[in-house]
């Protein structure tokens, strides 16, 4: 019987992606995962801190438990007195790293644009928590079916698709010309192009081009990793509840913030990289449910005439896919401004630091919210509790998680 292709999508989000770790260590101690046992997971795809963080598993897919106790350290060894520092020569827009590189002989800076945030720390961490090496060989030996990730392309709006796959491996092109595929070696620059978010962090010179945060225009690569060949989907989103549901307390208190420029950033981050992982959700439960509907209505001629139409127009059919979809239970950007009211005097960052997390207005207490400081609360401190957060939603549905590997579970047993 021919093994199904299991797909993990991570979505962006900044310091939310720990919530994202929580989740993959939960997934792991329901399905009782080993590290002899065979990874649960052959595709992975990820965009901005979901691309750090699958490009982190697929290094680790040799491992049943995909080396998630050592994930989970990461994030919970996140200081932000060392990782949320204002970088005063990025607001000029100089790269400290270019006439360095010059001098050597080394090229064009990796570095481009005006960016708030001191980069260094983020590449240092990407740089030493993956084991390069490792992850190509997982890739090459099949053991990982595809890498794949998104990011944005700076001078064409295009999104990229970076993709290293396995040498038998098909991933089937888009004809949409907003996204294009470049296949060849994930490295520490495409995962950090991908996490750049703009003005905070800087884009990333990857060949010819400047690379910048994939979240905003791509958050959640589901239909890529449907056309890499995946037959199932785990996907990770790091938004609490969809359109529409705001209780009357919480729209009081969102408009007693609104005058803080710290709250309407956050909002438009969400706008920009989280609310359309709503929508994208509801394209492929709404695409499934079509499928049924013409599979039972359609002759095999009309299902063939159909398919060829799609192949023609799309680059590849369509096909129900069975998705695990894993939400917060709890509302991350309230957890954030609690964080900061609990530890107001624990941080020690300067004032303008102090300003970019809106750490006077979460002061006054109440229901606050934090959305944009959620996105920076590089801390791990706060990761614990995301991470907390992310374990206890999954082995809430254990048995669910259980019921959708199904018959994979015994084929993740090691031989």
């Amino acid at each position: 019987m021919t093994q199904d292709k299991i797909g993990l999508v991570l979505s962006g989000g900044g310091a939310r992606g720990a919530y994202e770790a929580g989740v993959m260590a939960g997934i792991v101690e329901a399905l009782a995962l080993r590290p002899r046992d065979r990874a649960p997971f052959q595709i992975f795809a990820g965009t901005s801190v979901g691309a750090i963080n699958t490009t982190y598993l697929a290094s680790k897919a040799d491992r049943g438990d995909l080396g998630v106790d050592e994930l989970l350290r990461l994030w919970t060894d996140l200081r932000i007195e060392r990782h949320l520092r204002i970088d005063l020569l990025g607001v000029l827009g100089i790269d400290r790293s270019g006439p360095l590189r010059r001098i050597m002989g080394r090229g064009e800076p990796t570095r481009f644009g005006h960016y708030f945030l001191d980069p260094r720390p983020l590449e240092r961490l990407v740089a030493d928590a993956v084991p390069w090496n490792r992850l190509h060989h997982n890739v090459s030996s099949g053991t990982v079916h595809a890498l794949i990730i998104a990011a944005l392309h700076i001078s064409s709006g295009r999104t990229t698709m970076f993709i290293e796959k396995a040498p038998e491996a098909e991933f089937r092109a888009t004809r949409d010309p907003r996204r294009v595929a470049r296949y060849e070696r994930i490295g520490a620059d495409h995962v950090l192009g991908s996490a750049a978010i703009p003005l905070l962090f800087p884009a990333r010179r990857i060949g010819n081009g400047y690379y910048a945060d994939g979240g905003l225009r791509f958050n959640t690569p589901i239909s890529p990793a449907i056309r890499a060949g995946s037959d199932k989907l785990v996907i990770v989103s790091v938004m609490h509840r969809p359109y529409g549901i705001a209780s009357a307390v919480g729209e009081s208190d969102a408009e007693a913030q609104y005058p803080h420029p710290a709250f309407l950033l956050g909002k438009l981050m969400n706008a920009l990289i989280l609310d359309p992982v709503a929508y994208d959700l509801y394209v492929l439960e709404r695409f499934n449910k079509l499928l049924e509907v013409m599979e039972a209505g359609l002759g095999m001629d009309g299902q063939n005439a159909l398919a060829t139409v799609l192949e023609e127009t799309r680059g590849a059919g369509y096909r129900q896919i069975q998705a695990l979809v894993f939400n917060p239970s709890q509302d991350i950007g309230q957890l954030a401004g609690q964080h900061l009211i609990d530890r107001k005097h624990r941080f020690g960052l300067d004032r303008l630091e102090d300003w970019l997390l809106g750490r006077g207005a979460a002061t006054n207490g109440g229901a606050w919210e934090a959305d944009l400081a959620s996105y920076l609360l590089f801390d791990g401190s706060f990761a614990q509790k995301l991470i907390k957060l992310g374990l206890e939603d999954a082995l809430a549905r254990k048995d669910e998680i259980r019921a959708f590997f199904g018959d994979t579970r015994s084929q993740v047993r090691a031989a």
